[in-house]
């Protein structure tokens, strides 16, 4: 998948409510809900609500499959998989979605940090993952609602995935 423009990005973001936004930021998950500020846990967030919103087991396993492909494909972040074995990938990122969405599945991969020591990511790099990510899900109609509560739950994770 190419990047997307800049303008493209900021029309997005601006569709998008302030979740997706403050994973970019890093630190804290702010969220602007109907014009108030609320801080978002991720255990609060984690009901099955968002494991239906994004079409149960099968819905996660369309999402994974497209955003793997919007990974490999995205010239910032595609090198970053060349030496992953991506069934084990896909096995693991659909495990993980699926537990943290609220979902009947148990994670059997590493620990993030561990996952992704040494290999020096980036926030763009990590951006632009999250970017893919939400172009999958848009792909396969799940609300941006539904998107941002996710969103919400795996930001926390970029302070163990981001290295450099």
């Amino acid at each position: 998948m190419a990047p997307t423009s800049p303008s493209r990005r900021v029309s997005k973001m601006f569709e998008r409510s302030h979740v997706a936004a403050g994973v970019f930021s890093g630190a804290l998950i702010v969220c602007i809900v109907f014009g108030g500020l609320v801080l978002l846990s991720p255990r609060a967030l984690a009901d099955s609500s968002i494991y239906d919103g994004l079409g149960g087991a099968d819905g996660v396993s369309k999402i994974v499959a497209t955003a793997t492909q919007n990974f490999l494909k995205d010239p910032r972040i595609g090198h970053t998989f060349s030496e992953t074995n991506m069934a084990r990938f896909e096995e693991h990122l659909g495990e993980q979605l699926c537990k943290l969405s609220g979902g009947p599945c148990d994670y059997t991969g590493l620990g993030m940090y561990d996952a992704h020591r040494g290999l020096h990511l980036k926030r763009r790099d990590f951006s632009a993952l999250v970017e893919d990510l939400q172009d999958a899900m848009d792909t396969h109609g799940v609300p941006f609602a539904v998107q941002n509560r996710l969103l919400a739950i795996l930001a926390p994770m970029h302070r163990e995935i981001v290295t450099d």
